[in-house]
């Protein structure tokens, strides 16, 4: 087989075969068929003597030989095998195939096509068989060779094998070998190790590698053009020993993988032959088997869930199964899934879109509050059009709202809720964030702590049992913040309408859509609240109520209410409006009307004392002469005249967190003997307050030739300023026209009108500047008795704001300078002439 031979070529795409190998030939393929057909045929010619040119007859082909050529991205290689069709034969398939028998590698010559053969299709190529390369002294196998010199090297050299060559050859099979069986016994084929094993030829078992999967085309190829054995095993060893640690490394993680499947599966049994064996007893014993509540898989399956809470659901009840009995995280997931399941993930109550009837609702349940009822109508008007008009959910997110309801207490923040919730027709829920300091109130602790449980939001969503209610935030400006963290900074992303879409709770860890819901923040004072949690809420400001409003309050609401809690019939007392309107305005004087509904229920507890000690008989009418008899004398009686009698007093307006106030200031002189001198401010002012004594006084002394003031004494004579209530804390510009017409007064011994109450700051220029609360203030003017009162006049567009009663009971003068002030305000000088005051 050493002659050169003409042979039919047969191309192999992507495959390479090395000597020794057998494999199958499809015949379905023209090309191969023709291929094989030419190689069993002999000579193309079937004349014996034919022969191409320069090629002698003796390199004819004799047997069914045919060359295998392996072709590499599109090009054929240099060098192939050439191989022997042993066999033909049918395939399961009905198909037909050969099988082929590599024999010895040769080299791809040219040649020209045989006469006749160009119409078969068939290539010829000359076929120049290549010898194996062994080192001298090797005497043909591996057993019978020995080697010098320590495994693994070269040797020192023998006789026989002067260097080493022969030695190292049988090393490399040797271990080439050793790694081969190994990798074999390691995917279970023993049989083929064996067969492995029992190769004595070096150049035989370095061409097995043409079975090996791991080798690619092109180490493959490589193998094939090197025709030197020891070369050969040196490319091998490597590479083998490279995929025996990837083997051994697969095998190890098999069999890791093996072991924890196994034991997870020997669990999953034992767990359900103990169902199994609970559920035998239980039907022993008479008592019902485990109800499908208690079978979690079964609830998540059958709950209307969005899609990823379904996934996390199930993968927490699949970790459930896993779990032993005896875990503590047992009773972790099972609270989990509890809270997951009880809450509404698709419940959402329908609208009352009856735009005129919830106007009604808020109407009958609360007098007054227009600018919040306003509110929530539009609210529906919207809904009600967006659902004409067939739009829904836009961007991810639904329209929900953020309202905050900002006044002084008793005026019906809270309980504005309930009646907003019932006049859209949803569900209400109240989260009390009073004195909350831990971040966690608000978003839920994580489940690895004992005690988690989820934040107050999830917990009024599940209360509410709907993704829509009205969920009331009250006393959020109450919130503080500790190193447990600033709940106030949690909320941020609850009450911004563009991200509470994807609210994310730590307990919970899914998403939960709160874009629906209605939120309504309840709030006394707005300064602390911080700024960036206040721009995501929609403000609305409640400045109490009217003395009207009052009445019809506690007509229509508290009388009622504290009837039914006497145990009292409308027949059995009656409390007429004269006898309102003195509890309103002489007993009680706040903004809302807790105190008003406290005074009435103390008056119906005197009657029903009364009547239980038979001084009186029922039915009994209250008018407004008896309710001394029952309360004792008023205690609110109007003080301006009186505090405002002498010079050096003037009346002020003040905003407190109860609502607006009256409050007076004082100044006085001290007498130039005692020494005393300077400015002395009382009465727990702030530093803008006390800041506007001295502009009052700077402005005086500057200007008061001007004003016919004798300020000349101020050098030498000490100026206190005191406003009373020295225990409440005061601060704020609005107080400076006050301070200037208190120290004019007194400089000047003019007394300020009684009637007159005024609110500004003041500049060192002498204008009066604009302030705020002035709907706050003039509720509190008209609640004093105060029947005048002077204004910034810029602040003229806020009497919109204030009550049309209360404008027409007050004389509202806008100024803009401190003389303005001081002519409207100030007694008119005594005239000697006339010996008698000049007075309005």
């Amino acid at each position: 087989m050493s002659h050169t031979r003409l042979l039919p070529l047969l191309p192999l795409d992507d495959a390479v075969v090395l000597p020794g190998m057998v494999v199958p030939l499809d015949l379905s393929d023209a090309g191969t068929r023709a291929a094989v057909d030419a190689a069993r045929g002999g000579r193309p010619d079937s004349t014996p003597d034919a022969r191409a040119p320069g090629i002698s007859s003796r390199s004819f082909q004799r047997a069914a030989e045919i060359l295998l050529v392996p072709r590499v991205d599109g090009e054929l290689a240099d060098m192939g095998v050439l191989a022997v069709v042993d066999q033909i034969g049918r395939l399961p398939d009905g198909g037909t195939a050969a099988l082929v028998r590599a024999v010895s590698r040769a080299r791809v010559g040219s040649a020209p096509t045989p006469p006749g053969a160009a119409d078969t299709g068939v290539v010829w190529a000359e076929a120049i068989p290549v010898e194996p390369v062994l080192p001298p002294g090797f005497t043909g196998t591996i057993s019978a060779t020995t080697t010098a010199g320590t495994p693994g090297s070269t040797g020192t050299g023998t006789a026989a094998d002067p260097d080493g060559a022969a030695a190292r050859l049988v090393e490399l099979a040797r271990e080439y070998r050793t790694l081969v069986t190994g990798v074999l016994r390691a995917r279970g084929v023993g049989q083929v190790a064996d067969t492995v094993e029992a190769i004595e030829n070096p150049d035989t078992l370095a061409d097995t590698a043409g079975y090996s999967s791991y080798l690619s085309t092109a180490r493959k190829l490589e193998l094939l053009r090197t025709a030197d054995v020891a070369a050969r095993l040196e490319l091998l060893v490597p590479w083998t020993r490279e995929h025996a640690a990837e083997v051994d490394v697969a095998e190890t993680i098999r069999r890791d993988v093996q072991e924890g499947v196994d034991r997870q599966q020997r669990e999953f049994l034992l767990r359900r032959q103990l169902e199994a064996v609970r559920k035998e007893l239980a039907e022993l014993d008479g008592s019902p088997a485990a109800s499908e509540e208690e079978d979690y898989r079964a609830r998540v399956e059958a709950a209307d869930l969005p899609e990823k809470v379904r996934a996390a659901a199930l993968k927490e009840v699949d970790k459930l199964e896993r779990t032993a009995e005896s875990s503590p995280e047992v009773g972790w997931i099972r609270t989990w899934l509890d809270t997951v399941l009880e809450l509404p993930w698709n419940e959402h109550a329908a609208d009352t879109y009856d735009i005129a009837s919830a106007r009604a609702v808020l109407d009958a349940d609360h007098a007054g509050l227009s600018d919040v009822k306003d509110r929530i109508v539009e609210y529906l008007a919207v809904r009600r059009r967006r659902a004409d008009a067939g739009l829904g959910v836009v961007g991810g997110r639904r329209s929900g709202a953020v309202l905050a309801l900002a006044g002084p207490p008793g005026v019906g923040k809270t309980s504005l809720g309930e009646s907003v919730a019932r006049a859209m027709g949803r569900r209400f829920a109240r989260v009390a964030l009073g004195g909350v300091r831990d971040e966690a109130e608000i978003r839920g602790h994580r489940r690895t702590y004992v005690g988690a449980q989820p934040g107050r939001i999830v917990r009024a969503i599940r209360e509410a049992g709907s993704m829509n209610p009205v969920i009331l935030l009250d006393e959020v400006d109450k919130v503080g913040s500790d190193y447990r963290g600033d709940p106030t900074a949690a909320l941020l992303e609850v009450l911004d309408p563009a991200q509470n879409h994807t609210f994310r709770d730590h307990y919970l860890e899914v998403e939960l859509d709160l874009s629906d819901v209605l939120f309504l923040a309840t709030a006394n004072a707005l300064d602390s609240i911080p700024a960036p949690l206040l721009d995501r809420m929609e403000l609305i400001l409640l400045d109490g109520y009217t003395e009207e409003e009052k009445v019809t309050i506690a007509r229509d609401h508290l009388l009622p209410r504290q009837l039914e809690r006497a145990g009292l019939t409308a027949d059995d007392v009656t409390v007429d409006d004269g006898a309102l309107r003195l509890l309103a305005g002489e007993y009680t004087r706040e903004a809302g009307v807790r105190d008003l509904e406290r005074a009435t229920a103390r008056v119906l507890r005197k009657v029903v004392a009364k009547v239980a000690l038979d001084e009186v008989a029922l039915p009994v009418t209250i008018g407004a002469g008896d309710l001394t008899g029952y309360l004792g004398r008023p205690r609110h009686t109007p003080e301006s005249a009186e505090r405002t009698a002498l010079p050096g007093v003037a009346t002020g307006l003040a905003v407190t967190g109860a609502g607006g106030d009256v409050l007076f200031v004082e100044a006085s002189l001290a007498d130039p003997e005692t020494g005393a001198s300077g400015v002395t401010l009382t009465g727990q002012l702030g530093d803008v307050m006390k800041e506007s004594a001295q502009i009052a006084l700077s402005y005086l002394r500057s200007r008061g030739v001007e004003l016919e003031l004798p300020v000349g004494d101020l050098r030498d004579r000490g100026v206190h300023i005191h406003v009373p209530a020295g225990a409440v804390p005061k601060d704020g510009p609005s107080a400076g026209v006050t301070m200037t017409t208190a120290l004019a007064s007194l400089l000047s011994g003019r007394p300020v009108r009684a009637d007159v109450a005024m609110t500004g700051e003041v500049s060192l220029t002498g204008r009066v500047l604009p302030i705020g609360g002035v709907k706050q203030k003039l509720l509190a003017a008209h609640r004093a008795g105060i029947t005048t009162v002077l204004l910034p006049a810029r602040n003229g567009p806020d009497l919109d704001d204030v009550p049309s009663a209360v404008r027409e009971a007050l004389t509202v003068h806008l100024v803009a300078d401190v003389r303005e002030v001081l002519e409207l305000a100030l007694e008119p000088a005594f005239d000697p002439t006339h010996n008698r005051a000049m007075a309005a």
